[in-house]
């Protein structure tokens, strides 16, 4: 691999942690809870907006839970690293995501001018 392909690789994944945090810490604020992958089903919109924070914040969420579980359970260190590895290929896949979303947004903003 490129020493670039790294680089845009590394981006990505940062794009996808911070993202996953900002929404986290952006939900903690408003529903004065910490975020979790339980899921509102009493309604349509509740389920919905349930399953996007899961998708985009699940890193965040991930990260948040490992990091109390060894502080405060004491579990094995295996467990961290591959609770790392998850949420990082996660924000692998939801950095390419909102990349590309931002892409998208700024071609059609640079079309309209």
């Amino acid at each position: 691999m490129e020493q670039t392909e790294l680089i845009v690789a590394l981006l990505i994944i940062m794009t996808g942690f911070v993202s996953s945090g900002v929404l986290g810490s952006f939900y903690q604020v408003l529903s004065d809870k910490p975020i979790g992958f339980a899921v509102n089903y009493q309604s349509i919109i509740g389920s919905v907006t349930g399953v996007f924070l899961c998708v985009f914040a699940g890193p965040f969420i991930i990260m948040r839970n490992t990091i109390r579980g060894r502080r405060i359970e004491g579990r094995a260190f295996g467990w961290v690293v591959a609770a790392s590895a998850l949420a990082t290929l996660w924000s692998f896949f939801t950095g390419i995501v909102i990349l590309q979303f931002v892409f998208a947004f700024s071609a059609q903003l640079s079309g309209l001018a």
